[in-house]
């Protein structure tokens, strides 16, 4: 499983798929990740931990992801501009 950092927080999350879990497609063998990529409406791409996908619009866009700030481990919010 690969790591990498969220785009919104910061934090480091794994991102699961590929060779690794071919076999298991991640059902309960801890090969979950902790983050999706996303691609948005205007074309822009973001991987981001559960937490900043939880906490995004409707609709969001790249500015939302700017936006994101890390609370604390478990949590993430949009931050005022």
């Amino acid at each position: 499983m690969a790591q990498d950092s969220c785009d919104g927080c910061g934090r480091t999350v794994s991102v699961a798929g590929g060779v690794a879990n071919i076999w298991t497609f991640g059902e309960a063998d801890g090969s979950d990740g902790t983050a999706m990529t996303l691609e948005f409406e205007d074309g822009t791409e973001h991987l981001l931990c559960y937490p900043c996908i939880e906490a995004l619009p409707d609709e969001p866009t790249a500015e939302d992801v700017t936006r994101l700030e890390q609370v604390d481990g478990e949590t993430s919010r949009l931050g005022v501009l």
